[in-house]
């Protein structure tokens, strides 16, 4: 760079420099990109190949794939010991290979007998939904506890997250009952002591109260028992404009009203303190309002296609497992 400072081309550098030109041009290059911390030292090199782990990674993910007799999973100590190697190899190999032992996916493949003809309706309702009627996904949140600290929290600060009691006070629980309108994302909500079909009717009436008169309501709800009472049942002929549309059996996901469950507990439940059922529902119906101050309509993409083909490979997948098993299910 001196003697580039002076004038001199590459080729006389290099001469004086016993180097060669593209030597030359190269840290010139650098120079020029990144100033005098670009030249400071050499670039960062691929280094030699991974030898030993090369030799011990097919034995690493063979053994962590598979099924132990003893422990439920593999720890990179216990792996380690195990083929005498060091935990820090392990844990490459684990992450070069995306493997996480310490953690599982739940699932549940629904054995519902009219899975396919529920899905169709449903996904059906999201995707085309009538004219001249509203599409409202429905559910309860039952038994949410009112849950006090036995002692004060930290907060959180810079280096330091927040901090809670393990341990609790149950000061009761309600029942949160509510219904989202696919349309604007708007929520119907309201908290009750228990969740009988008593207490379901009484919300009925107040999506009646709640929505235009003259517009048809199709309601999205799971297969629980109180949804499906005589009562109901009766009181639903003696309203025509209400159509209850039920969700195949282990198949919470397609019912949208969850989703919002999740972010109420998140947000709002999950870390809150509450001295009081009161408390409880203050702080339900207050996330409730300010959800619906700023609501946004959800947008379902997934075709009842799609779905079903996700849901014929899960089936595959289990009765290939079955078969390897024998049969027997666990």
């Amino acid at each position: 760079m001196l003697l580039a400072s002076e004038g001199l081309e590459n080729q006389v550098i290099a001469v004086r420099l016993k180097t060669t030109k593209p030597t030359v041009g190269l840290w010139r290059r650098r120079f020029a990109d990144g100033g005098i911390t670009a030249i400071a030292k050499d670039a960062p090199r691929g280094g030699r190949r991974p030898v030993v782990r090369l030799g011990l990674e097919k034995l690493i993910v063979a053994a962590t794939t598979a099924k132990r007799a003893d422990d439920t999973q593999w720890t990179t100590r216990s792996l380690a010991r195990e083929l005498g190697t060091t935990r820090s190899m392990v844990q490459r190999v684990w992450v070069a290979n995306g493997l996480r032992p310490h953690r599982v996916r739940k699932f549940k493949v629904s054995n519902d007998p009219e899975f396919v003809e529920k899905l169709v309706d449903v996904v059906g309702l999201y995707l085309n939904p009538p004219e001249h009627a509203l599409v409202l996904c429905a559910d309860e949140k039952s038994q949410i506890q009112a849950l006090d600290r036995t002692q004060p929290g930290l907060p959180m600060k810079r280096g330091r997250c927040g901090t809670m009691t393990h341990d609790y006070k149950r000061n009761g629980t309600t029942t949160l009952f509510a219904a989202l309108n696919m349309a604007n994302g708007k929520v119907i909500a309201t908290c009750e002591e228990r969740h009988r079909h008593q207490e379901w009717l009484r919300f009925l009436r107040r999506i009646h109260r709640e929505t235009p008169p003259k517009l048809d309501v199709h309601l999205i709800v799971d297969n629980y028992a109180t949804h499906k009472h005589a009562k109901v049942h009766q009181w639903l002929q003696r309203h025509p404009r209400f159509h209850l549309h039920f969700t195949p059996t282990s198949s919470s996901w397609l019912n949208v009203i969850e989703g919002f469950f999740a972010q109420l507990t998140n947000r709002r439940l999950r870390r809150g303190t509450f001295r009081s059922v009161g408390d409880l529902v203050e702080a339900i119906e207050s996330y409730v309002a300010q959800h619906n101050t700023d609501p946004r309509p959800f947008v379902w993409t997934a075709s009842a296609e799609s779905i079903l083909d996700k849901v014929g490979r899960a089936r595959t997948a289990l009765e290939v497992i079955k078969q390897e098993q024998g049969g027997s299910h666990h």
